[in-house]
C-alpha cells in the first residue's frame, strides 16, 4: 500500500526551495517513520510540484504532526510565491514499480475522471506491450482523489526520447482510452526533477 501526497504552488525561489528539500532529506528523513520517497520539480513557469509517497496516510499524519516538521513546512511555505495546494490519495497505482531515479524529465499530468477504474485498468495493462511502445518511459504512479481528481506522475528517460514517444500512434483501444482520461488533464513538465527516497 503508498499514500501518496502531492504539493504545488509557485515558487520563484527555486535555489532555495531546492537547498531546503535536500535539508529535509538530510535532516528530517531519518526520523519520518514510513517514508518512501519523492519526486521533485518545477515548471518553466515556476511552479513548484512534489509528490511525496508514504506507505500509509497514517504514517504520513503522524510525520506532518512532528515539530520539527511543521518548522520546516513553515519554511517551505515562506519561500512560496502564493498559495500552495496539497492533494492526498490512499488510492495508489503504480506501473513498471513506479518510476526511477534516474529518470531525466517527468511529466505530472492532472485531471478528473468519472470512472477511475478505466484509468487505472489503462495503468495495470501489459506493461510489455507498453514497454515495447514507449521504451522511453521508465514508469510511473497513479494517485486517485475520492472525487475523481487523479495526479499521474511518469518517469521518462529523456525530453526528447519522451516528445519522440509522443508522436508513436497507439492502438486504437489504447487510444480511446487515453482520450478519455486526459480530457481536459493540466501537463506539468518538470525538465530538471530531482529525487529523494528512502535508505
Amino acid at each position: 500500500m503508498v499514500f501518496i501526497q502531492i504539493i504545488q504552488g509557485t515558487c520563484t525561489r527555486q535555489d532555495e526551495l531546492h537547498a531546503l528539500a535536500d535539508r529535509w532529506q538530510e535532516e528530517l528523513a531519518p526520523g519520518a517513520d514510513g517514508w518512501l520517497g519523492g519526486t521533485y520539480g518545477f515548471t518553466d513557469d515556476n511552479q513548484f510540484v512534489g509528490v511525496v509517497r508514504f506507505e500509509s496516510r497514517e504514517k504520513a499524519m503522524a510525520n506532518s504532526a512532528r515539530p520539527e516538521q511543521g518548522a520546516w513546512a513553515e519554511q517551505m511555505m515562506a519561500l512560496m510565491d502564493g498559495e500552495v495546494t496539497f492533494h492526498d490519495s490512499d488510492d495508489v497505482t503504480l506501473m513498471m514499480g513506479g518510476g526511477s531515479d534516474d529518470a531525466g524529465f517527468v511529466q505530472v499530468i492532472q485531471g478528473k475522471v468519472d470512472d477511475p477504474s478505466r484509468l487505472k485498468a489503462l495503468m495495470t495493462s501489459d506493461p510489455t506491450r507498453l514497454h515495447e511502445m514507449r521504451p522511453d518511459i521508465l514508469g510511473a504512479t497513479l494517485a486517485i482523489e475520492p472525487d475523481g481528481t487523479f495526479t499521474e506522475t511518469v518517469a521518462f528517460t529523456d525530453e526528447a526520447s519522451a516528445r519522440k514517444g509522443e508522436q508513436t500512434e497507439p492502438p486504437e483501444d489504447v487510444r480511446a482510452e487515453l482520450d478519455y482520461a486526459m480530457s481536459g488533464a493540466r501537463f506539468y513538465d518538470l525538465r530538471h526533477p530531482w529525487f529523494s527516497s528512502a535508505g
